[in-house]
């Protein structure tokens, strides 16, 4: 079965592309490369040894997606595409709008049209209310977001489960992913964030290879073992592996079933840093700030939903991510601009 990638490029959907090959899936991309770089792919055909066809183009293209269908027999569509960073949606709150929900109306606008009704959409624990107890349960109360990418999140499942709703053909899943970090093994396809890092991994490595001065920690005074804010860290290759498990599932099921896909482990931003001096015998400088209007103290999931149904969970420790990500970094100090 060919699976079409949207965001294929991208940090998670190139991991995501090396799983599926490996796994025998077909791969066709498409991506506009906003936010991400060819070279990903390149190194995907490197490490996989397999071929794949990629569109360069936007998701909301409708002409340059019915072009793709007609060349391609897919069966089931993973949709990353989107853009991501919670500062600048605040900053530019029309432009996610348009781009994260458009997307998603027009791709399965051509989909209804071709009668290809597969679909794993890329969605987030941002979705998740700020006042639910912990660990997040797939039926934890959503909504209340605190940015207009997080609302682009949560308007996109409504989107999606209501047409499930209305249309039994369809098959739908979401994937509320939590914090993905590591790279691949090999060290050859990793995260490359453009300008500042948003999350806290890239920064740490960004400091560690000498790019940045120090690393700011936001707040030590948290309710917390340390002070420090808690989050379930994913390496991206077990998150990769979901979607994989998530094809499975979809090509034999139709509904719309929500999964979440996080360790249930909780760590702190002091754990990451101590873990990835450890490992990696690296120094990391860092200081203590203010706190950051919006974020909780503590945030993990409850992952037993995906054990049971997709029969997936995550396998690769702390320590493993801390290692992965400092090998991708390390022998690409200036991501896949080298």
């Amino acid at each position: 079965m060919n699976v079409l990638v949207t965001g294929g490029a991208g940090y998670i959907g190139s991991h995501t592309c090396v799983e599926l090959l490996e796994s025998g899936y077909g791969v066709v991309v498409i991506d506009n490369l906003c936010n991400s770089n060819p070279k990903s792919l390149d190194r995907v055909r490197e490490l996989t040894g397999k071929d794949f066809k990629f569109y360069e183009g936007d998701v909301r293209d409708g002409e340059l997606l019915r072009k793709i269908f007609a060349e391609n027999e897919i069966g089931c569509v993973i949709h990353f595409a989107g853009l991501k960073a919670v500062g600048e949606s605040v900053a530019q709150p029309w432009r996610y709008y348009d781009n994260n929900l458009n997307s998603t109306l027009v791709l399965t606008k051509v989909m209804e049209e071709v009668g290809m009704k597969n679909l794993i959409f890329s969605s987030s624990a941002t979705v998740y209310s700020g006042d639910n107890e912990m660990p997040l349960r797939e039926t934890s109360k959503t909504g209340s977001c605190t940015n207009p990418y997080g609302w682009t999140k949560y308007m996109t499942e409504q989107i999606l489960s209501g047409m499930a709703v209305a249309d039994k053909e369809w098959g739908i899943v979401l994937l509320r992913y939590f914090n993905p970090i590591g790279a691949h093994i090999s060290g050859r396809i990793g995260e490359d964030p453009r300008g500042i890092p948003n999350n806290l991994m890239p920064y740490i490595t960004q400091v560690a290879v000498g790019r940045r001065e120090k690393l700011s920690v936001f707040g030590d005074d948290y309710d917390t073992p340390d002070g420090t804010g808690v989050r379930d860290y994913i390496h991206v290759v077990d998150l990769a592996k979901g979607h994989v498990a998530a094809v499975k599932y979809v090509a034999a099921h139709s509904g719309c079933e929500v999964f979440n896909l996080g360790t249930g482990c909780g760590y702190s931003v002091l754990d990451m840093v101590r873990t990835f001096q450890e490992v990696n015998e690296v120094p990391v400088p860092y200081q203590i700030v203010d706190r950051r209007p919006g974020d909780l103290a503590t945030c993990y999931a409850d992952p037993a939903k995906s054990a049971e149904v997709l029969g997936w969970k995550a396998e690769k420790s702390l320590a493993d991510m801390c290692r992965d990500s400092w090998r991708w970094q390390s022998q690409n100090p200036k991501g896949f601009g080298e």
